[in-house]
């Protein structure tokens, strides 16, 4: 999909995160959106105000009956991280404008350092891809290339009235969508010079959406953030809210686990979710990004104001990754040669390091229903099934537990039966 027209979902207010977004809900995003300024205002009032450099008690609202369960398990984990050593927040650095350098050694049990992102010279670094044209969802809102800048040390996405478009506000995003990850952690050192336009510090999915897990959000405001963790077809969402001084520098992270996603700043925890069974299982990309809303009523800048990027930590999990399987772009479960190969190789890794669990799952697009999705991705993950059955068998290598499973990877398109079904079947192993 063209980064720079990427469907981009505002996350809803509580009180109407409980709802899934059906068909008649989506035409009225704006509305929503414009109630969500609001929804953030009465959820933050609830947060107890403490000082930036400490954390306010999160508050979370899951759109599935088990939202009980996830707020108590994360309660229990919040409280048990009280008495674990901080995560990665960097190392002092006065060379750096934040005062903080990148982190130089893995500090996280299960994980290691696998890149740091620094923003020297005047360029992006290799892998990175700047966005342009209009975000979807969003008709007042633009995205161009020339409002995202490096300089100083820092990576700047400029919100700014752009004579080159009516003088219109337009704002900077970029994604580093060379280096998609399935698990880990991401660490990004940033700060807000002031109110206007929101800013997002997110993990967007390679195939399909959801999954989507916006780890830092402010929605235009500059003394707090939520993260919105996007799932399901319907657009079930769990908030977690902060109250904190935006303005100043903070090192935001997520950690991503096969069973949950841990919300970090400044090396303490600050929100959780800790039910397996909605976890995502596939790869996904860092983007960051700038938007405004002011066709919506909110987050519309009143003056120039930048979000200030100094540093990105990545930490690649030890534990056994997902990976893509391949590729299908028909309705037809057939293995295309190119697929044929990656199920070979996959069955060679399977051999070489002992796993005993394999779990393939059809990720779908453009079925005309859920039912048919899951059909469909399930029909493409049995193929792989059958052939990586017949691969290892030829390897002499038996009791592996291959199991198989569809999902959606994105809406249904009812109103046109006769869309193209295209998508991803991924392997996870342990």
């Amino acid at each position: 999909m063209h980064k720079g027209a990427r469907r981009f979902i505002h996350p809803v207010h509580e009180q109407s995160s409980t709802q899934t977004m059906s068909a008649r809900a989506r035409s009225l995003r704006t509305r929503i959106r414009r109630d969500a300024t609001s929804g953030l205002g009465v959820i933050l009032l609830i947060a107890a105000v403490i000082s930036p450099f400490t954390l306010a008690t999160p508050t979370s609202t899951a759109v599935s009956l088990r939202s009980s369960n996830v707020q108590s398990a994360s309660a229990a984990l919040l409280r048990s991280s009280k008495s674990v050593s901080r995560y990665s927040v960097g190392v002092p650095d006065s060379a750096q404008p934040s005062g903080i350098g990148p982190p130089t050694t893995s500090s996280i049990p299960g994980y290691q350092l696998a890149s740091v992102t620094t923003f020297v010279g005047k360029s992006l670094p290799p892998g990175w891809v700047v966005f342009s044209g209009q975000p979807s969802g969003d008709p007042g809102g633009r995205w161009a290339t020339n409002h995202v800048t490096v300089s100083n040390n820092m990576l700047q996405l400029n919100a700014f009235q752009d004579p080159r478009f009516n003088n219109e506000w337009v704002t900077g995003g970029t994604c580093e969508c060379g280096k998609p990850r399935t698990y880990g952690a991401f660490f990004v050192r940033s700060r807000l010079t002031g109110y206007g336009p929101t800013q997002v510090e997110m993990l967007w999915p390679v195939a399909g959406w959801p999954p989507e897990v916006d780890f830092e959000e402010t929605y235009g405001v500059t003394t707090a953030s939520q993260a919105t963790f996007h799932y399901t077809t319907q657009n079930h969402q769990i908030h977690k809210n902060i109250h904190i001084n935006m303005t100043a520098w903070h090192t935001w992270g997520v950690i991503w686990t096969p069973t949950s996603f841990i919300y970090t700043v400044d090396g303490r925890v600050w929100g959780s979710i800790t039910d397996p069974s909605i976890i995502p299982h596939q790869p996904m990309t860092l983007h960051l990004q700038q938007q405004t809303w002011c066709s919506a009523g909110f987050a519309c800048p009143k003056s120039p104001q930048s979000t200030q990027v100094n540093w990105i930590a990545e930490y690649s999990s030890t534990s056994p990754e997902a990976q893509s399987v391949g590729t299908f772009a028909s309705v037809s479960s057939a293995l295309a040669p190119s697929v044929q190969a990656s199920v070979r190789r996959l069955s060679q890794t399977i051999a070489a390091n002992g796993y005993s669990t394999v779990t393939l799952t059809g990720y779908v697009d453009g079925a005309a229903s859920r039912a048919r999705a899951l059909a469909v991705g399930v029909g493409w993950a049995n193929s792989v099934k059958q052939y990586l059955n017949e691969q290892l068998a030829s390897l002499n290598v038996s009791n592996v537990s291959i199991n198989a499973a569809g999902s959606q990877s994105s809406d249904a398109s009812p109103t046109n039966p006769s869309r193209t079904e295209t998508g991803q079947v991924f392997a996870l192993l342990k």
